[in-house]
């Protein structure tokens, strides 16, 4: 028998061919089922659903492998940062850097509303109810679930299973973090296009549900003097040697993390999340990589553009779509039968307060434009930036208000704004201590934010 009829050199592909099949069959039904198609919900999102129904059929739960979907999940996380980076934006429309500052600070902001209720949530649950598989820390995969999407949900809730399993709790974090992620993308999608037609209904704006087709033209597949589609090497091919290699790079950094002796904290808090943070570092270097490259064309020791926008866009679309669909069909609901009560607390009570949260600063911040405001911040901070483009789409299909950009521009600031954030999350789940410690940072930290957002409120001045 040949090497190759082997089912292990098959294995890894046969997740994938699961992912592919159940993409197409997914957006086959929701381009055919009406109401599937006005609820907005990605056809990724269906197609991890529709796995997960068919997981406890027999022969095909055994087929899909629960490690290797987390594996994807990871991967695809890092990648598709490493993709969006990468690009040379193009900017269509006016926004300022104080716009996009105060939306950095909602989009962090947003992430300690989420951490406070998850903890108001998952602490008195955990001191009052008698359940050994279920952790105190867990509020805090809410605003990685909702506010990250899938991708960290995973990367914390491993994290956090080994913090709770060296307390002798068994928690299935990984699990716990991917349901919320899922319920965000419902969450962004149904009660976004709820609240739009409530909106419509009452004449506040004008809305069309469907598809939007973009108009491209040539500038947009290419800029001028990029190298030919294909030549002696394709285009394509290209790309995605430039998103590996940046990848490689952010692999061999946080491998030579792992290696350094950086004391007690850095081996029981930094480490643990280092890896977790894939989507940062791959962000960083590829900003990095693609500074050098301009550097290289600006010196004319390049001659032709190597990045194609256009590309990289499907690239990252590809593995952002092969995220939300692997991080679904990973969950697991036997880990989920007894923490279920308050999975649904903190998914349900996240949701008003990201909703009224959000809005509230849409309309401060957002007077001429307060409903796309409210709608793309919205849909990315329950599911990602791509729930948030949809639901945009829908008021405005042709992004003439500048809440698209705010929207892309605000990454940079929300990372440097959050990034402290984020190491409390490696933190809190520490010990009982550890948490409260976290959660008044996390007030404390708040209320800064909102003296910065609401300044013009607390300070009478007018903002610019």
């Amino acid at each position: 028998m040949s090497a190759f009829a082997s089912p292990t050199a098959w294995n890894w592909l046969i997740q994938f061919f699961i992912i592919v099949v159940a993409l197409l069959a997914a957006n086959l039904i929701r381009c055919n089922i009406p109401l599937l198609k006005r609820s907005l919900l990605p056809s990724a999102l269906v197609a991890g659903l529709l796995i997960l129904l068919l997981k406890p059929f027999g022969f095909f739960g055994t087929i899909v492998n629960k490690g290797a979907m987390e594996v994807v999940t990871y991967h695809a996380l890092g990648l598709g940062f490493v993709a969006m980076a990468l690009k040379n934006k193009k900017i269509k429309s006016q926004t300022t850097t104080l716009k996009v500052v105060e939306t950095g600070a909602v989009t962090a902001s947003s992430y300690i509303i989420q951490g406070l209720v998850g903890l108001l949530i998952t602490i008195p649950l955990f001191l009052w109810w008698n359940n050994s598989d279920f952790f105190y820390a867990s509020g805090l995969l809410l605003p990685m679930g909702y506010g990250q999407g899938p991708g960290q949900a995973l990367n914390f809730g491993v994290t956090y299973s080994q913090w709770a399993s060296g307390q002798g709790i068994h928690f299935a974090g990984a699990d716990f973090g991917l349901s919320i992620a899922a319920t965000g993308f419902i969450v962004g999608s149904l009660v976004g296009v709820v609240y739009m037609n409530i909106l419509r209904r009452k004449g506040r704006l004008n809305m069309r549900l469907g598809d939007y087709r973009e108009e491209y033209t040539l500038q947009d597949y290419e800029s001028e003097n990029e190298i030919p589609h294909a030549e002696s090497i394709d285009k394509m091919t290209v790309q995605i040697s430039l998103v590996l290699l940046v990848y490689a790079m952010v692999f061999l950094f946080m491998f030579g993390v792992e290696k350094l002796e950086i004391g007690q904290f850095g081996e029981k808090t930094l480490k643990p999340m280092f890896w977790g943070f894939n989507f940062l570092w791959g962000t960083i270097f590829g900003l990095l990589v693609k500074v050098v490259i301009n550097r290289l064309r600006k010196s004319h020791i390049m001659q032709r553009e190597y990045i194609n926008n256009y590309t990289l866009d499907r690239i990252a679309g590809t593995c952002f779509d092969f995220m939300i669909v692997a991080g679904t069909a990973a969950i697991d609901f036997n880990n989920l039968r007894g923490i279920w009560m308050p999975l649904l607390l903190v998914c349900t009570l996240g949701a008003v307060a990201t909703f009224l949260y959000v809005r509230i600063c849409a309309f401060h911040l957002y007077p001429e434009y307060r409903y796309e405001g409210f709608f793309s911040m919205f849909g990315m901070l329950t599911g990602t930036a791509s729930n948030g483009m949809i639901l945009l789409r829908e008021i405005d299909p042709k992004f003439e208000t500048p809440a698209a950009n705010n929207l892309v521009l605000q990454t940079i600031p929300a990372i440097a704004f959050g990034f402290p954030v984020l190491l409390l999350m490696g933190f809190g789940p520490q010990s009982m201590k550890s948490c409260l410690i976290t959660m008044g940072i996390l007030a404390g930290a708040f209320v800064l934010f909102a003296l910065f957002i609401f300044r013009s409120k607390f300070f009478g001045r007018n903002r610019k």
